[in-house]
């Protein structure tokens, strides 16, 4: 590894120099609290902070939306409901988990390749906004409103003829499973208009995980102009306009947090130019990993101390079963660390160990010889940016080993 280059500070978690603190609690005391390790904690004030920063570098009017698939925890839902405008859903169940928060059905939309006849059911009789992908959706949401008595209300997710460059995972431009590809757009609107359906707008998302401004606001101006091509095709309005997101947070040695502000001007721009061509549509974002992820700390419990041939190994209570992506086994080619610490010994010398977890698998590795606090059994590691696609995203039943709990502090 190549420790010479350094993470992003993590500021976003103070300390009272001897432990890191969670929204003014020491983390021991936490884990007292928690009453068992392995855990995830969410700092809810770092979520209200990141959506309060978030609307201020973003022109007014824009809607903000919540992907819920970067965390799905209740409580955390119930909170970021409040704060946002809009809950995005990937499946019935989150469907089930936005509705009990108090979120409101007008302003969930629903998307998702592969949709069962039973969930676009739920969805109409919900009242949620469905996104599109396929058209064979479209009889089955026709089929659902007619028996309910129930309008569909659908928007028609594109797949791009553009890709967002730099992104860590790609999910339009070229085939893909995701949405209607633009060269069927009329077609799939035409038949929206025939079967009857609420239509209210498009969905385009080109990627995820950037932390280039220039590239999303590429891709959102792009997204936009495919909006305004297909408007004249579409059987009533364009009222809802979802450009996706992308927005990145920085995981690995050398990177740096996403600029804001081109990404705003940029906004502001669209937003000026819906005003002629799109008189009705709201311009909307939908962010998950970007308002939550820098939030969360995975913690876990050193349990045993060993060296091997000259390498010191920190083996702890958890590992890849409940932080996948930190073990580089979530969508990494290279792996890379993520910024861990040891969070009750931050003044102790430094040295360099490598954490692993419980499972027998070489797999299981959340840092690789990583310069850190001297631990010993008992100490608590902690993987910074583990707000999001952490515990859900994991395969939590491997080796059957206990389940990880999840709090919001």
């Amino acid at each position: 590894m190549n420790a010479s280059i350094p993470h992003a500070p993590m500021s976003q978690f103070v300390s009272d120099g001897e432990e890191l603190l969670v929204n003014g609690i020491a983390l021991s005391r936490l884990a007292a609290r928690v009453g068992s390790t392995p855990f995830y904690a969410v700092d809810r004030g770092l979520l209200t902070q990141r959506v309060q920063a978030l609307r201020a570098a973003l022109p007014a009017g824009l809607k903000l939306h919540y992907a819920m698939k970067a965390n799905p925890m209740p409580a955390l839902v119930q909170h970021m409901a409040r704060l946002v405008d809009g809950i995005d859903v990937a499946s019935a169940g989150e469907l089930l988990v936005a509705l009990d928060a108090g979120a409101d059905p007008h302003e969930v939309s629903f998307a998702g390749p592969g949709k069962r006849d039973a969930e676009l059911v739920q969805a109409v009789a919900s009242g949620v906004l469905v996104n599109v992908e396929s058209q064979r959706e479209l009889p089955v949401l026709a089929q659902a409103s007619q028996t309910l008595g129930l309008p569909a209300r659908v928007a028609l997710r594109i797949n791009p003829d553009f890709e967002l460059k730099g992104s860590g995972m790609k999910m339009g431009g070229g085939p893909k499973q995701f949405g209607v590809d633009v060269e069927a757009v009329p077609e799939v609107l035409a038949a929206v208009a025939r079967l009857g359906l609420a239509f209210e707008g498009f969905h385009l998302f080109a990627g995820s995980q950037n932390l280039k401004a220039d590239a999303i606001a590429e891709a959102q101006s792009k997204s936009f102009d495919l909006a305004v091509r297909f408007a004249d095709f579409a059987p009533s309005p364009v009222r809802f306009l979802n450009l996706g997101g992308g927005f990145g947070i920085p995981y690995f040695p050398g990177e740096q947090a996403l600029d804001l502000a081109p990404i705003g001007d940029n906004l502001a721009a669209l937003q000026e130019r819906a005003r002629d061509v799109l008189p009705q549509a709201e311009l909307v974002i939908e962010l998950g990993r970007y308002l939550v992820g820098e939030a969360g700390l995975y913690v876990t419990r050193v349990v045993d101390r060993k060296v091997s041939r000259g390498q010191t190994y920190l083996v702890c209570d958890g590992g890849l079963n409940h932080h996948l992506s930190a073990s580089g086994n979530f969508g990494q080619v290279i792996r890379k660390n993520y910024p861990v610490t040891v969070g009750n010994r931050l003044s102790a010398p430094r040295e360099v160990q490598t954490v692993v977890g419980p499972l027998c698998t070489p797999l299981d590795l959340l840092a690789d010889r990583m310069a850190l606090p001297r631990a010993d059994v008992g100490d608590l590691v902690v993987v910074f940016q583990s707000g999001a696609y952490g515990a859900s995203a994991s395969p939590a039943r491997f080796l059957g080993h206990p389940p990880v709990t999840e709090v919001l502090v």
